[in-house]
């Protein structure tokens, strides 16, 4: 049977170093159920190390968590890319690890917060997350979606780290799932994206603190919060869809 289910699937850690400290998996958890979300998903930059600690936290709240990474291209584009199998979430970790060079300076960028899934700090990563990695865009699209993943195009509005910020266009043949629409957007932007581009649209708040969370969302209409219903939303069959709210 199809419901709606309200979703924010572009949500930060506290691993991300530009994330709030306070971004720890049980307070996701309770921010995420305290704005009526039925699913969220966590993007940490270039990393997936804290999603199983917030997976595990929203199961015990009964919350459908998402695992999820925002990439970061060699062209400085954000990718979000979403997984329903934890070995293609490692599998797209390892080639992310593989291609990112540098290492954090916390008092430069922040703190990259490793923690259980009762909020217990665990360690530290060391590399340089906030980082571009070596990897152009359309090679980490692909490996999206060969490990049967979901490609999202982050906050295409915005003036950097988008796709049409860093590039000015979307490539021609680049099979993206959706392009995800910034909370800052205005009603008249929104519309003109929709025309624009030929792309399923999204919205989702990129909530680096407690109090963004929901503040912009989508609606899913869909029998079960997986990846396998979202692709079926997003490319509207069997009577699933989407709406941004």
């Amino acid at each position: 049977m199809l419901r709606w289910f309200r979703a924010d699937l572009h949500l930060h850690t506290c691993l991300s170093p530009c994330a709030d400290s306070t971004m720890s998996p049980r307070a996701i958890v309770k921010g995420a159920k305290k704005q009526n979300l039925q699913m969220i998903g966590i993007c940490d930059h270039n990393s997936v190390e804290n999603v199983e600690a917030v997976r595990m936290a929203g199961k015990r709240e009964r919350l459908a968590v998402m695992g999820g990474i925002e990439i970061t291209s060699q062209e400085e584009v954000h990718i979000l890319g979403f997984f329903s199998e934890k070995t293609a979430l490692r599998d797209i970790q390892d080639m992310v690890y593989k291609n990112l060079s540098g290492e954090n300076d916390e008092n430069l960028f922040g703190e990259q917060i490793l923690t259980d899934e009762h909020d217990r700090v665990i360690g530290s990563n060391r590399r340089l997350l906030i980082g571009a990695t070596g990897l152009p865009l359309e090679k980490i699209v692909d490996a999206i979606h060969r490990l049967g993943g979901l490609a999202i195009a982050s906050h295409i509005d915005r003036q950097s780290f988008s796709i049409i910020g860093q590039l000015g266009f979307i490539p021609k043949g680049l099979t993206l799932d959706a392009l995800e629409i910034s909370p800052l957007a205005s009603q008249k932007r929104r519309y003109s994206s929709s025309q624009r581009h030929s792309f399923p649209l999204v919205t989702f708040s990129d909530a680096h603190c407690l109090e963004d969370i929901g503040r912009s969302f989508s609606s899913f209409l869909i029998e079960e919060a997986n990846i396998e219903e979202t692709k079926k939303a997003l490319t509207g069959k069997e009577g699933r869809k989407v709406i941004i709210r």
